[in-house]
């Protein structure tokens, strides 16, 4: 999900591989499709679980991806769905993490699309910075863009 604040800025979480620490990355709120859910209904269960944040007008879907990474051990493959949401709610509450986000997760934080852009810090999706800077510029496409896979 991409989530902006009244600022417009995105909230992204810090993640890391339990087993090196030092290996970390930030990204957007989301996860899995639980039993018959939409992706839609995911995305709101999945924010109010990582950020505690509920108050939330769900956008349009900008865009789609497949991801393959390594994490924890294992092979994840993902068909991930970026939805802009809006809220006004920045305080965050990370009390409904899952025991695998609470063994990878290190907080997550509020950034603008300046700081964003100025990272070196890794940051998925990897066009993240410029796709934003986009969305402000030009408000949402029309039609779902499709992004390039990624494999790590």
């Amino acid at each position: 999900m991409v989530l902006l604040d009244p600022d417009d800025r995105i909230l992204l979480l810090h993640g890391f591989e339990p087993a090196d620490p030092a290996e970390s990355w930030w990204f957007t709120p989301g996860g899995g499709l639980e039993g018959e859910e939409t992706r839609e209904e995911a995305a709101l269960r999945e924010l109010a679980e990582e950020t505690g944040i509920t108050e939330v007008a769900l956008g349009p879907l900008l865009w789609t991806r497949t991801c393959s990474f390594p994490f924890d051990g294992r092979r994840w493959d993902q068909d991930e769905w970026y939805f802009l949401a809006r809220t006004a709610q920045t305080v965050t509450d990370q009390k409904g993490l899952t025991e695998l986000e609470l063994r990878s997760v290190a907080g997550l934080r509020w950034w603008t699309s300046a700081e964003l852009l100025a990272t070196r810090e890794t940051v998925y999706p990897t066009r993240l910075a410029g796709l934003l800077r986009t969305l402000l510029d030009e408000g949402p496409p029309s039609v779902p863009l499709v992004l390039a896979s990624e494999i790590v």
